[in-house]
């Protein structure tokens, strides 16, 4: 919320609460406050006290001020009136001094806390009786009822938790653009609720709401096992519903679900997240959530046992429509049909406008890539079938598009005897408030980064999944935690962490630890709890959360979490100080490994589990000491180190043979500081070796560019980086891809489509039975991170950017960069060229930062910063131009050219419609 005030010195310039955009309200816990600055001066004067004041908007003008306090704190600061109540609202201003006196007070951020005990629940969960979806896929539940406003209404909330998905109307009208609410949690264990201002749709008279219900992931298919995969969590979906007036003079009513309401299906025949969706719109009841409707037919309910405790404020932000794309239309060659081309990899749906007959049948099938003939390529689905249906009812123009279902793909086949008015795709996310922007002289690394920033939203649909395609899209750890820090940066992704990983700690098991996926779905046997690199999200993603919003309430709230998962870890140790042998997913999808066999890595999967035990270790430590407990924060200190010794003594040969192991090394804190110049000269040699070809997979991925950057081989880290041939970051985008691909060749130089192919694990089967290919994966996209840190020259030198780090690394054939981060004290940005005066730099730093200066300089260098000769190394806020003489270019060599019979062909079909670089 910006603000306006006006002063000598500094002004307020924008002001906001903890909550995430599109939340209406807040959870249990102290209000947080966030603001920043604006300086009408230069240079800025620094900030040297805050005052804070709340007031009651409940009429009782109650204010809570937090006096006058001492320091520079704009981040997360907990605001003077403690927690708010069930219903509360309450707003909140600030106002700073500096040498120059006191700003204006700030515009007010408003914030409203949401249904916090069990006891606010009136009514009863209900659901459609005798619904068959219990055992198979079934028409949607659909539930109304008619209520009466007999005054007028100063203020109207509907509460809204279901068991599956939920859509609901007043008076035909939506009363959020929320899609798959209210999300995916654990829901034996916790069940989140959605509130929605309904104040406009609630004039004097009589009133229908009414709600649709969807199996989703409470009811739906989840996982690969087709036979089991059905109904995970129970068998009977629910609504709880809750409007709650305020009127005028006063007085409140509520409207509450319970046995009075009435049930019934109309044309939402079936719904699966994986399958699709079938519509007949000949079963469609016209008005049946407006007033005036006859429900006679209808059925009474029946009421479902849910238990309120488990229920919370939903905190993260909702999935929404983020886009709706153009569409490239063909006409199919045989038959009537259509084959459209996205442009773009999504998660979403076709939309379409068609006119046709009573009875007429329209098909809509999905696909990421097309077959070399130009089919839908589908065997990557499995056995999600990714369709959606329609029966018309009539011969008037209609738009179609599917409920409680989501696809992922780029291409679709239309098919029907129909004319097709009108397409475009819907793209849905769950996050879509860019943190980020990057931009450089090479196109094909901007599109790589457009590329990380799509697999992110299309896979960030209330949970982290891996994919949001075929028969699985979990929530797995490994992918978490190594994209955590580039979706850090891309996105404000601070809520939806924080509601994951509450998750995270609810189906963590004391003794087993941290389980593969969250929630905990589908993985069975040694494979579901503890597995190295997976696991310890449960610490690299709240540290990656801190170093990137400054925030300490997610190592607050995470620390128990944290010191269990690294507890469970210590306690299987053996004799040795060592883990002991067991089962790993390992350095994933190492482009060497075996193709059906992906965790069968380079790297020693009994290295890997060690060596980040103690970089877990290491983490709940430091997060032990930034919340002020340096007791609990040595023995896990102390347990690194040791482990850490005993790791290199057993592995320090092994780990210079690979790129991963290498990494882990230096990344990680395994490898003695008097070692590490070895470690990143080995490193640098086998990059070189490969002439840049990665040689890493889930793990190694995000760790090779920093290792390389740290050892100070950057030459080596730009050839890996600018590689275009197979396997690399810009073989994918030479080949059409839009998103980032689970397997480095997922398209081979060839134009065929890798088969896919694995074999269940741990390895104990003959034959391959699995087929697993995403072309939507965001893992790899972990080299964002390095991008914007050592291409542009821009991260935090300290949590929350209060420091930020200018430290570009120009590289030949690469002449210019520029990236901005939206900070918790403002926009922070960095332009860079490099021209025949040298490397210009101009650069915004918010007020309250400085900014610390690591720059490409030679020998001969001369550094000036506004015009003047440079006088350190730490610069103030504001605006600066910096301008280095003779600067140091990272040398490049292009990496050797692929022979002829391997050369990348313009294959059409796998390619897609995009133009080849």
């Amino acid at each position: 919320m910006t603000g306006a005030a006006a002063s000598a010195g500094l002004v307020v310039a924008s002001i906001r609460s903890h909550q995430a955009d599109h939340v209406l309200t807040s959870g249990a816990g102290p209000v947080r406050l966030t603001w920043t600055l604006r300086s009408t001066d230069r240079p800025a004067a620094p900030q040297l006290a805050y005052e804070m004041e709340a007031v009651a908007t409940d009429g009782s003008e109650r204010r809570w001020t937090s006096g006058e306090v001492s320091g520079d704190a704009q981040v997360a600061v907990t605001a003077p009136d403690g927690p708010l109540d069930s219903r509360e609202i309450r707003s909140y201003r600030v106002r700073v001094r500096s040498t120059a006196g006191w700003s204006g007070w700030s515009d007010t951020v408003r914030v409203e806390a949401g249904l916090l005990d069990a006891a606010d629940w009136v009514g009863d969960a209900i659901t459609l009786p005798a619904d068959p979806g219990s055992t198979t896929p079934s028409p949607s539940p659909m539930l109304r009822q008619r209520f009466v406003v007999d005054r007028p209404v100063r203020r109207a909330r509907l509460y809204v938790t279901s068991y599956g998905l939920h859509r609901i109307t007043i008076d035909g009208s939506s009363v959020t653009g929320d899609l798959l609410g209210p999300g995916w949690t654990p829901y034996g264990k916790r069940i989140l609720a959605e509130t929605y201002d309904v104040t406009e749709l609630l004039g004097v008279g009589e009133h229908v709401v009414g709600a649709v219900l969807g199996d989703g992931w409470y009811r739906g298919r989840l996982g690969w096992e087709r036979e089991t995969a059905r109904s995970t969590y129970g068998t009977q979906l629910a609504l709880l519903a809750q409007l709650e007036l305020t009127h005028d003079d006063g007085t409140k009513s509520i409207v509450a679900t319970d046995g009075s309401w009435r049930a019934s299906t109309g044309a939402i025949r079936r719904a699966d997240l994986y399958d699709g969706c079938d519509i007949d719109l000949r079963r469609a009841q016209a008005d049946w959530d407006r007033p005036g409707f006859d429900p006679s037919t209808w059925r009474s309910v029946a009421v479902v046992p849910l238990d309120t405790s488990l229920i919370e404020p939903r905190v993260a932000p909702p999935v929404r429509v983020i886009a709706s794309l153009a569409c490239m239309i063909t006409p199919l060659a045989v038959g009537r049909g259509w084959r459209l081309d996205a442009g773009q990899n999504v998660t979403g749906w076709v939309r379409i406008r068609v006119r046709g007959s009573t009875d007429a049948t329209v098909t809509v099938r999905h696909a990421e890539v097309l077959e070399p003939d130009g089919s839908l390529h589908t065997r990557s689905l499995r056995s999600a079938k990714a369709t959606d249906t329609y029966v018309l009812a009539g011969s008037d123009p209609v738009v179609l598009e599917p409920s409680f279902t989501f696809h992922g793909f780029r291409y679709a086949v239309i098919r029907g005897d129909i004319e097709l008015l009108d397409v475009s795709v819907v793209a849905i996310s769950s996050v879509d408030e860019p943190r980020s922007r990057f931009a450089c002289s090479d196109p094909m690394l901007e599109r790589l980064h457009e590329n990380v920033v799509w697999s992110l939203r299309d896979n960030f649909v209330s949970v982290p999944s891996d994919c949001p395609q075929r028969d699985e899209r979990l929530g797995w750890t490994g992918d978490a935690q190594a994209f955590a820090a580039t979706a850090s940066l891309l996105v404000d992704s601070q809520a939806f962490w924080s509601s994951w990983l509450r998750d995270l700690e609810l189906e963590q098991d004391p003794v087993l630890g941290v389980s593969t996926v969250v929630p905990d779905v589908v993985v069975s046997g040694e494979p579901r709890y503890g597995r190295a690199g997976w696991s310890d999200a449960a610490t690299i993603v709240p540290a990656a959360v801190y170093e990137a919003y400054g925030d300490p309430e997610i190592l607050r709230a995470q620390l128990p979490s944290m010191r269990a998962h690294v507890d469970s870890l210590d306690a299987r140790r053996g004799s040795d100080g060592l883990l002991p042998e067991a089962f790993q997913f390992g350095d994933w999808l190492d482009p060497d490994a075996p193709s059906d066999r992906p965790w069968l890595a380079k790297a020693d999967g009994r290295y890997i589990a060690n060596a980040f035990l103690v970089h877990s270790a290491r983490l709940t430590g430091t997060a032990a000491r930034v919340l002020g407990r340096p007791d609990v924060a040595e023995p896990y200190e102390h347990l690194a180190t040791e482990v850490a010794a005993a790791t290199w003594t057993t592995w320090a040969e092994h780990a210079v043979t690979n790129q991963t192991g290498c990494a882990v090394a230096l990344e990680l804190g395994i490898a003695p500081d008097a070692e590490r110049p070895r470690v990143g000269e080995a490193l640098a040699a086998l990059v070189r070796e490969a002439d840049g070809r990665v040689a890493t997979g889930f793990l190694g991925t995000p760790l090779v560019l920093p290792a390389l950057s740290a050892a100070g081989r950057f030459d080596a880290a730009y050839l890996m980086l600018l590689r275009r041939q197979v396997p690399s970051w810009l073989y994918q985008v030479a080949a059409g891809a839009t998103t980032v691909w689970e397997r480095w060749d997922a398209i081979r130089p060839d134009g065929s489509i890798h088969d896919g192919r694995m074999r269940p694990f741990p390895d104990d089967a003959e034959d391959a039975d699995g087929n697993m290919l995403s072309f939507n994966h965001y893992a790899y996209g972990a080299v964002v991170d390095w991008i914007y840190r050592h291409v542009a020259g821009i991260a935090p030198a300290s949590p929350g950017y209060r420091s930020i780090k200018i430290a570009p690394r120009p590289v030949e054939g690469l002449d210019r960069a520029e990236a901005s981060v939206v900070t918790p004290y403002g926009q922070a940005g960095i332009s860079w060229a490099v021209g025949s005066d040298g490397l210009r730099i101009e650069l915004v730093v918010p007020v309250g930062t400085s900014a610390v200066l690591d720059l490409p300089v030679s020998p001969d260098s001369v550094v000036t910063l506004d015009g003047d000769p440079l006088a350190g190394t730490v610069i103030d806020a504001g605006r600066h131009d910096l301008l280095v003489t003779n600067p140091r270019i990272v040398p490049h060599r292009e990496a050797a050219a692929p022979s002829a019979d391997t050369a990348q062909p313009a294959n059409a079909g796998a390619r897609g419609a995009i133009e080849a670089w």
